[in-house]
């Protein structure tokens, strides 16, 4: 259920371009995810292999490492390579931007703009909406985050087995099936 809400944080982040190709800045992005346990106990996870850019014209394409996950807790991120992910290295994200109205902000300038976007994890491609703020830094640097949470259901990544197992293993009583997902991204020139 973690890994919808990454997939979408990543595609989200592909939202800033322009008239060049935009290379996203892993060491000032992030993609992150939550889960509810028990009904009660909230927690924050997150992918820290982000990579992805904008072409020229407005096509994002962001990759996340799967094995990356951070969940703070080691034995549950290698259950959850294990259970959820499997032999899958990567997910992506992918999107068509507007070009025209990116070109359009100046230093300084923010916008909001929703963005169709298709996540491919584990072979099968789950498209979605996510609303971005998009703003220009520099003239060479731009911030796209999540403008509001995205949910994903488990059932449409096809992982409900996956958590499922996890819940058992854990001894848990339940684990929710739809993740909100935030993700901040910086790209630049």
């Amino acid at each position: 259920m973690t890994l919808k809400t990454y997939l979408f944080a990543a595609a989200l982040t592909l939202a800033p371009a322009f008239a060049s190709a935009w290379t996203l800045q892993t060491e000032m992005s992030a993609v992150s995810f939550g889960s509810i346990k028990n009904d009660y106990v909230g927690e924050a996870h997150s992918f820290g292999d982000v990579s992805g850019s904008v072409s020229e014209s407005g096509a994002v394409a962001v990759k996340i490492g799967l094995a990356s996950v951070e969940t703070n807790i080691e034995i549950r991120d290698e259950r959850m390579i294990s259970k959820i992910f499997g032999d899958a290295a990567s997910a992506t994200l992918n999107a068509q931007i507007d070009m025209a109205a990116m070109d359009k902000l100046q230093v300084g300038e923010g916008m909001v703009m929703d963005v169709a976007v298709t996540l491919n994890f584990l072979g099968a491609q789950t498209p979605f909406e996510a609303s971005m703020f998009v703003m220009r830094l520099t003239e060479d640097k731009v911030l796209a985050s999540t403008n509001a949470p995205v949910y994903l259901a488990t059932e449409d990544l096809g992982i409900d087995a996956g958590v499922s197992a996890l819940q058992e293993i854990a001894g848990l009583d339940s684990i929710t099936r739809v993740t909100p997902f935030s993700a901040r991204f910086i790209f630049e020139k």
